[in-house]
């Protein structure tokens, strides 16, 4: 059985994109075809109206996936510190300390890390277990703030915070500006107050675009 089915819709550049529906609704294959993770058995998935799957693509599949940041309900933790988890991937020696301290204050992480012994330097154990589940979420916020890139995938990437402190994630979500492209799965529809529209997902299609104030 298909997935996704008659699934079509545009994004427009700096939009900022809620999607909701149900487990099982499509959402995540949609996203991981948004991702080239999954090319589609049928139709197409135009990038500036060229197929990114085809050679004469204005962009590589590499080339696109370098400007998406995914940021998942679970993500990976290294048994490293702080500052090596928020800058995952990168070599230690151009670590930009600076951005990590600003990616970790936009994550609402920075006075949790600081209060501890080794502050930045502390380790987290692996895949996160001396850590809460909030505070292992707000770690994959900030590594996606510092890498700061131009497109942006949530994917209930906020689910285990506390009201408060989603608020202001959301917040510091909302001020990465207009050259940023934003999409966010979520479940908790305040979570996507301040988007453009919101899209719902049922049995693999597109049921209904709204604007937050119809439903929220």
């Amino acid at each position: 059985p298909l997935v996704l089915k008659n699934l079509n819709f545009r994004i427009s550049f700096g939009e900022k994109i809620g999607i909701i529906g149900k487990t099982g609704s499509g959402k995540s294959t949609a996203i991981d075809i948004l991702m080239t993770l999954l090319k589609p058995s049928d139709g197409q998935f135009l990038v500036d109206g060229k197929d990114i799957h085809q050679r004469n693509s204005k962009y590589s599949l590499q080339s696109w996936r370098s400007q998406i940041t995914h940021v998942p309900q679970l993500t990976y933790l290294a048994d490293s510190s702080f500052c090596e988890n928020i800058a995952f991937g990168q070599n230690p020696k151009e670590i930009n300390f600076k951005k990590i301290k600003e990616a970790a204050a936009m994550a609402q992480l920075s006075d949790f890390i600081e209060s501890c012994k080794d502050g930045y330097n502390t380790i987290v154990g692996e895949r996160g277990i001396k850590l809460s589940g909030g505070q292992r979420q707000r770690i994959s916020l900030a590594r996606a703030f510092y890498r700061n890139r131009s497109f942006f995938i949530f994917d209930e990437a906020t689910s285990a915070l506390d009201i408060k402190t989603e608020k202001e994630v959301i917040n510091s979500i909302y001020k990465l500006g207009p050259k940023t492209t934003l999409i966010m799965i979520a479940h908790r529809l305040t979570t996507l107050k301040k988007c453009d529209r919101i899209i719902k997902f049922e049995h693999g299609s597109i049921v209904g675009e709204y604007s937050p104030d119809d439903i929220i």
